[in-house]
């Protein structure tokens, strides 16, 4: 059985996803399922927080059934340090699809590197959740 850690999580910490408040506020109540984000980009920024801090449950509960994999193995060595969000398209609460186009910039093995990807949200059962990533 593949290993996971439990999430780290200090409330009072800045959120990871780079929003205006500490963890707590911001990303931890989606996480805990006492919200649900009402925008794509807000899921977007909630699941690079997910990543941050080792949420792999948020991160699967919020990933469209067809196109989610079975297990999801956090990589330890990897420390998430930035989100900027590039563009959006649709995925506001009168959407059922968009689109957020981003860049994560992430420390591993002492370097510095990025992972951009323009990604697609969709509604499913009502909430928003991650469906892929456009290619290209």
């Amino acid at each position: 059985m593949p290993h996971h850690r439990p999430p780290r999580t200090d409330d009072g910490a800045p959120c990871p996803c780079g929003g205006p408040g500490a963890y707590r506020d911001c990303c931890a109540p989606l996480h805990r399922g006492g919200e649900r984000a009402a925008t794509a980009e807000r899921l977007m920024r909630s699941r690079y927080s997910a990543f941050a801090v080792g949420d792999r449950d948020y991160l699967l509960r919020s990933w469209h059934p067809d196109t989610r994999p079975q297990n999801l193995d956090l990589d330890p060595a990897t420390v998430w340090r930035r989100l900027e969000v590039l563009s959006t398209t649709g995925g506001t609460p009168f959407h059922n699809e968009g689109t957020v186009a981003f860049r994560a910039v992430y420390r591993e093995n002492g370097r510095e590197g990025a992972l951009e990807e323009h990604s697609r949200f969709t509604r499913h059962g009502g909430n928003w959740v991650y469906l892929d990533a456009l290619p290209g």
